[in-house]
């Protein structure tokens, strides 16, 4: 690699009260609630409005309105397909800098004239609070377009040696043919990373982004779209996921997929994949970052303060719907009140409402379907005779999809909230003995089939030597006297193995290696003029 400088992260902004960026995205709140945005299906140059729509709706009041998405069905996934490959012929001989050069200044319009409208996007649509959505929709998202950048030149300074008379070489190419790339709701960072990643590298991209993230996507693909992205580049298809996936599967251009989200549809995709492999021209690059289940463990000589800080935010903050977010924890019976005690009193304080007001910790889950599955493991976290609910629990879906924190005490280190990924704000918590630590450890490991984020706390140097030693396939990301969420771009690339998904770690330049064909290229300069070598020499 060569010396680039990396860029610096983006400053994460306060919304103190009387800042002007409060001022400026309170404005953009407004004006983004008194419109309904029509949201084409993008196809190269064209935007095509169907019949077929699916509305937007706030999470935290749900008979609220924002846009109207319409929906890619076979003959329009079908067009995006075919403006991706038409388009690769001439993105792909852009030179690598002119490329970048999009990027970057994408970057520049949303750390100033888009920043707003992006956050309240994300606010409106995906239910987050201020803070989260700062750190999503702008640092992290300009993040990944800033170093992206510096980690692809790092990966076209990767070069051969090349001996007397001989110049070798290696050429970065993008894939032959399309990138399929698949979004989630939570992240628009994660959204916009996946379709630019690839395209960063040549390749060309369509875009399948999830339904309640469809306005923010909308928006950074119109902000691309000014920063001098071609049409084509990336196709944004909109619609029903079977729809989409089954054109796009069936198709020979076919050769990578992008993706975030259930480990479940990420083996639908990769099932299917198999099944189709001799259609394509090529073996594709299968890239996902799916669940979690993950960890926070305490030694005995753990911090409590600093413990239970991590334990509220990580399981709590925007409202557990992070794939990194604290799901089960195992504290000793030594530290275990006094957790307790903080973690009741946090509760029982948190503030919950609309993303509008911005005193509110927390605010509602995505949709009435994530409602209703998290409910589910409330019900039985209330009937399970190993489980005991000691803060939170309650639920309301009036006006938006609100659930109260919740902490359960499980007796049985594999009750069901202990090994199944919830996706809410709900943190099981099993107390175990103090001089129990070695058993625990293989518990952690063993408990969960995922392995993308977890944490331990301690004080005794010791204690960290052995967790990380024990746990060490067990996170893709491990955190020591910190939360296991907020990776941060160029500091802990992200992701997980086992079930968590191939580990590709976005925000480093292994993500981006994913997404090229190298190809060597040798010249000889001063070529043999005879085919004997020397050994042939009569004596």
């Amino acid at each position: 690699m060569n010396n680039e400088i990396l860029p610096v992260n983006e400053p994460v902004l306060t919304y103190r009260p009387g800042s002007d960026e409060r001022s400026i995205l309170s404005a953009e709140l407004n004006t983004q609630l008194s419109a309904v945005v029509e949201i084409p299906v993008v196809v190269g140059a064209r935007r095509i409005v169907s019949g077929d729509t699916v509305a937007v709706t706030r999470p935290d009041q749900h008979a609220h309105v924002l846009a109207q998405v319409a929906q890619a069905g076979l003959p329009e996934v079908g067009r995006a397909i075919d403006a991706a490959v038409e388009a690769q012929c001439d993105w792909s001989r852009w030179s690598f800098e002119d490329r970048a050069a999009v990027f970057l200044k994408a970057a520049d319009l949303l750390a100033g004239p888009w920043r707003q409208r992006l956050n309240a996007a994300t606010m409106l649509g995906q239910g987050k609070t201020v803070q989260q959505a700062e750190i999503d929709s702008a640092c992290e998202l300009i993040d990944f377009l800033r170093f992206n950048v510096s980690f692809a030149r790092q990966i076209q300074s990767m070069q051969p040696v090349s001996s007397k008379g001989v110049g070798n070489s290696l050429e970065y190419r993008p894939l032959e043919g399309f990138v399929y790339a698949v979004t989630p709701f939570n992240f628009t960072a994660i959204g916009g990373n996946l379709a630019c990643a690839p395209a960063l590298m040549g390749n060309t991209v369509v875009w399948k982004p999830a339904a309640t993230a469809a306005l923010s996507n909308y928006l950074f693909l119109q902000l691309l779209e000014e920063a001098g992205l071609p049409p084509g580049v990336i196709n944004f298809v909109p619609g029903d996921a079977a729809t989409v996936t089954q054109a796009v599967l069936a198709s020979s251009e076919f050769a990578g997929l992008h993706f975030t989200g259930s480990t479940t549809v990420f083996d639908s995709l990769w099932r299917s994949a198999s099944i189709n492999l001799p259609l394509y021209r090529g073996y594709p690059r299968l890239v996902g970052e799916t669940g979690g289940k993950d960890f926070v463990l305490a030694h005995r000589s753990a911090d409590v303060d600093t413990l239970s800080i991590a334990l509220i935010r990580g399981a709590f903050e925007y409202q557990g719907q992070k794939c990194s977010a604290a799901s089960r924890a195992y504290i000793p019976s030594s530290l275990w009140p006094a957790v307790k005690e903080r973690l009741v009193a946090a509760v029982a304080e948190i503030r919950a409402g609309r993303v509008t007001d911005f005193e509110n910790f927390i605010s509602a889950v995505i949709d009435r379907k994530a409602f209703s599955r998290i409910n589910g493991y409330l019900d039985v976290a209330k009937s399970d005779a190993v489980t005991q609910i000691v803060a939170g629990g309650s639920s309301d879906d009036e006006s938006g999809y609100f659930i109260e924190p919740t902490v359960i005490e499980a007796s049985d280190p594999l009750a069901v909230t202990m090994r199944e990924e919830i996706f809410g704000p709900v943190l099981s918590v099993y107390v175990y003995p103090d001089a129990k630590w070695d058993e625990v450890l293989r518990l952690v490991d063993e408990t969960s089939p995922y392995a993308l984020t977890g944490a331990v706390f301690a004080q005794e140097r010791s204690a960290l030597a052995s967790a990380r030693d024990a746990l060490r396939f067990s996170a893709g990301n491990f955190y020591i006297n910190d939360k296991p969420t907020g990776a941060v771009v160029g500091q802990q690339p992200f992701g997980g193995a086992r079930r968590s998904g191939t580990n590709d770690k976005a925000g480093s330049p292994l993500n981006l290696l994913r997404w090229v064909s190298p190809r060597t290229i040798k010249e000889t300069r001063i070529a043999d003029r005879s085919y004997a070598y020397p050994h042939m020499v009569a004596l």
